[in-house]
């Protein structure tokens, strides 16, 4: 078998320069691209501003470690609920519809318990990997570990804001209000 027969279509178009389209990105999938990876850098930022609350959230509740610890697993147990019912939540309605309503949910999900919010917050990352298939899918290029990425660049700048706005004084209700805000993607 000669090496053109053992390459995929996708790989020899991208790899021969002489072969390759020359004709400009659809602006539909350009914008659902860029869509995508807000909502990936969104998610790691909201999820980031989570972790700095931890330590006021234990001594609000008032909860020793091992009762707290059972209260984190709440967030887990729900993420693992959620994931089968995000999925076909997505199949029916579209992923785009699912990742707006769960991160329309996401706000104020602080206040709430956590095992919604594990299970919203998973909702959201079921439909945005399944969208972000269909956008790769559309885009014809590999664009997913460039998504994954901006998760953690949301993370990070989730932590960091979180952890700015704690160290300058701010409330932790209104450091974790601003921080859901600042990381709800815009329409």
């Amino acid at each position: 078998m000669n090496d053109t027969a053992q390459r995929s279509p996708t790989s020899s178009r991208s790899s021969d320069p002489v072969s390759a389209e020359t004709t400009a990105p659809d602006p539909q999938i350009t914008r659902a691209a860029w869509a995508t990876r807000a909502v990936f850098f969104a998610t790691g930022f909201i999820t980031s501003c989570w972790a700095p609350l931890i330590p006021f959230v234990k001594t609000r509740v008032g909860a020793d470690e091992s009762t707290f610890g059972l209260l984190l697993l709440c967030l887990g147990g729900g993420a693992l609920l959620a994931m089968p019912l995000a999925g076909a939540l997505a199949a029916k309605l579209g992923a785009r519809a699912v990742i707006a309503a769960a991160g329309l949910a996401m706000v104020p999900m602080l206040g709430l318990a956590l095992a919604l919010f594990g299970a919203i917050l998973n909702t959201v990352d079921v439909a945005m990997n399944i969208h972000a298939v269909e956008v790769e899918r559309r885009a014809a290029r590999p664009i997913m570990s460039g998504l994954h990425a901006l998760y953690s660049v949301g993370s990070f700048s989730g932590a960091g804001a979180m952890a700015l706005m704690l160290l300058a004084g701010l409330a932790p209700s209104l450091a974790a209000t601003l921080g859901a805000a600042a990381g709800a993607p815009a329409r």
